[in-house]
């Protein structure tokens, strides 16, 4: 397969989203890591030899650092969870409606919302470091460091058959719907 390394409007740029409460969202389109290639039918197994897939990645920044377990930042979260929940089905379920397999990675459990569980659950944090370069802080779990945010960051996985330019352009439509602007 012979996939652009990232795909957004422009090459290697993300698309830069404020929420209405002033926290920062970017989101980017890139081929697939090679753990989702190797291992994408034990992850989706309703997916059966799928010719391109795209990994959208979406990192929210948290309003604090995601580096400890408390009440406070269990309940952000969570918080950022149903956010990216929320989006991505609406994302996930325009992009089916065209008539292209797509999902969303829960990112507290690793498996898809809307195919069969795998035999092996999808980690978002992995994913995250290998396509975006960002470096991990083993913790209690897994911590991304973003290059702007730090530790306050939640990363999310949505994937899809559909190509990056219509990913692209209904992520930009539905984005608004969930309070995000697009910045510039």
């Amino acid at each position: 397969m012979n996939y652009p390394k990232v795909y957004a409007s422009e090459q290697g740029c993300p698309i830069n989203l404020v929420g209405n409460m002033g926290q920062a969202v970017q989101i980017s389109i890139h081929a697939p890591s090679q753990y989702i290639c190797a291992n994408c039918e034990r992850i989706l197994p309703d997916w059966k030899e799928q010719p391109f897939l795209w990994v959208v990645i979406v990192l929210q920044q948290s309003q604090y650092q995601l580096v400890e377990s408390t009440a406070e930042i269990e309940t952000e979260k969570e918080r950022l969870r149903e956010k990216f929940m929320r989006f991505g089905c609406d994302l996930a379920f325009n992009l089916r409606d065209r008539g292209y397999l797509t999902d969303l990675i829960d990112p507290r459990t690793g498996y898809p919302l809307m195919s069969h569980p795998g035999a092996i659950p999808h980690n978002d944090t992995a994913v995250v470091k290998a396509l975006l370069n960002y470096p991990v802080i083993k913790n209690k779990c897994y911590v991304l460091v973003h290059p702007n945010w730090g530790t306050a960051v939640y990363p999310s996985i949505l994937i899809s058959e559909a190509p990056p330019i219509l990913i692209e352009w209904v992520t930009k439509d539905v984005a608004p719907m969930h309070g995000w602007n697009e910045i510039g």
